[in-house]
């Protein structure tokens, strides 16, 4: 890669204030968040959305919208992606509802996970014809799939898709490392996740909790992407003494300035 991509994920679908003061929920709040990161230089934003009365998951392309439209304001050259996961609801319309936006708040990018798994309270379905149906749809809208790889397998998914005329290159794969029932980020485990991309692929490292900024040193020394933010760590040490914010991105900045 030219430049190292540095992809941003501020929110996810879990964390809330109780759990961390700095876990972004507003629109508001996502939106100045990812400004933060921007002036330090990320070139992709991975967005999930939240109803701000509870705190919950939210899929309505209007809220997408407002966060979008507020991003293009600072950064019109910034990569936005959105989520399409079905860890929280799974119905087609729900999960694609922001792949209808247009204009300067359609999505460059939407997320695809290549297979169901299993998080440690909660599963992720990802049946065959939903992950067809998401795929086509970006298709026609002309957004491009985030491949979201928990292990192997989802990789030869991506290759099956790929015979099928569904994938068109480059591919975008965004590994997400050590949950509880997928691959973990060991040299060996990531290194075999790695070989078995297919030609014509980027790829990013992101790894969740403990193993994040591990992962991200990896990722950068090998020439790969890395991928940050409280959606995958909240925690600013191992010990889980001190809470992060999503300023942390100012660390890698500084450590990725060693490699540019």
């Amino acid at each position: 890669m030219d430049k190292t991509i540095i992809n941003f994920t501020p929110t996810g679908m879990l964390m809330t204030k109780k759990d961390t003061p700095y876990i972004p929920i507003s629109i508001d709040e996502i939106v100045s968040d990812v400004k933060k990161a921007y002036e330090i230089g990320i070139t992709t934003v991975h967005l999930h959305a939240r109803n701000e009365m509870d705190q919950s998951p939210c899929y309505q392309k209007e809220v997408f919208r407002e966060i979008i439209l507020g991003i293009r304001e600072f950064a019109p050259d910034l990569v936005i992606a959105v989520t399409t996961s079905g860890r929280c609801y799974n119905e087609f319309s729900m999960r694609t509802d922001v792949l209808n936006l247009d204009g300067l708040a359609k999505p460059d990018m939407g997320s695809l996970t290549l297979s169901s798994l299993n998080f440690n309270k909660t599963a992720s379905i990802n049946e065959p014809p939903m992950i067809k149906g998401i795929l086509q749809k970006m298709n026609e809208r002309g957004i491009k799939p985030e491949l979201e790889v928990f292990d192997a397998g989802m990789i030869n998914y991506a290759k099956y898709l790929i015979k099928k005329g569904l994938l068109k290159p480059p591919y975008y794969f965004n590994f997400i490392l050590g949950n509880i029932a997928c691959a973990q980020p060991t040299l060996l485990q990531t290194g075999v996740l790695i070989s078995e991309l297919p030609e014509n692929s980027i790829c990013t490292l992101g790894a969740i909790g403990n193993f994040q900024l591990q992962t991200n040193a990896l990722a950068i020394v090998s020439g790969y992407g890395v991928r940050v933010g409280l959606e995958d760590n909240i925690w600013y040490d191992n010990d889980r003494t001190k809470l992060a914010t999503n300023n942390r991105a100012f660390i890698f900045q500084r450590f990725l300035n060693l490699f540019l």
